[in-house]
């Protein structure tokens, strides 16, 4: 629905995809000599030199586990949970799974679907916590769909309408202050019809006049729901700060 964002794409199953294997090394190395009577002395030696990635290739490969990583987030997985998907990646690329795919692999959705289902109930919790705060706040106004909006800078002119493309900056993050979508960071102003982005969007922006900065924070209905996104929990409320640079107007028909 939102189709502002970049990174909105499709959540990998990581469970078909034993390749990258060495992506786990430099972020828990193997400690097979600690049992050696020599251990005690190479507990002095310097530490190891941070890992180091020196081709194209190498990076494209440390890019594919940071994917898999984020792919993983809808898991919620422990420590304990985190060893066993490292383990199952090794026997794999060994060619000695401990398991046969075909009979498991088709567990992993409902798993997946449960863990997302918890994570959201928790992450819905968290969000209304900090929605109730911030809505009794000073200049904080409550809209009837559940939207917060606070005007940081008072713009001038006409307001957009649902039907107009607007030309903004903004910065994304959710209640703990985690970034998750930067225009500036870009260095590229986002464009768009307000009628094709997330409801919050679509509200709060038409509350907007060119020049001003709000602040909206948007309940996870209003946004990306109980599902989220690669970089977004289901069930998170997002907090938004974003410029209106530019009324385009209508699109043309």
């Amino acid at each position: 629905m939102h189709r502002l964002l970049w990174w909105i794409a499709p959540v990998l199953l990581v469970a078909q995809a034993p390749a990258p294997k060495k992506t786990t090394a430099p972020v828990k190395p193997k400690t097979t000599t600690a049992a050696k009577p020599a251990a005690a002395k190479t507990a002095a030696k310097p530490a190891a030199a941070p890992f180091a990635l020196t081709t194209d290739e190498e990076k494209t490969i440390y890019a594919l586990g940071l994917s898999i990583q984020k792919s993983l987030g809808q898991f919620n997985l422990s420590p304990h949970e985190m060893e066993i998907v490292e383990h199952a990646m090794a026997d794999a690329a060994g060619g000695k799974p401990a398991i046969e795919l075909n009979e498991w692999g088709p567990k992993i959705g409902p798993l997946a679907r449960a863990r997302a289902a918890s994570g959201s109930e928790r992450e819905k919790a968290v969000s209304k916590a900090y929605i109730d705060k911030t809505a009794a706040e000073p200049s904080t106004e409550k809209t009837a769909s559940g939207m917060l909006y606070r005007e940081l800078r008072a713009g001038t002119g006409d307001s957009p309408k649902a039907t107009d493309t607007v030309k903004v900056n903004y910065r994304g993050t959710l209640v703990d202050g985690t970034e998750f979508d930067s225009s500036y960071k870009r260095n590229e102003p986002a464009q768009f019809p307000l009628n094709g982005v997330i409801p919050c969007w679509t509200e709060g922006v038409q509350k907007m006049k060119p020049g001003g900065k709000a602040m909206l924070v948007c309940p996870s209905d209003l946004a990306y729901g109980d599902q989220g996104r690669p970089s977004i929990p289901g069930g998170a409320a997002l907090i938004f700060e974003i410029e209106l640079l530019e009324v385009v107007g209508a699109p043309a028909k």
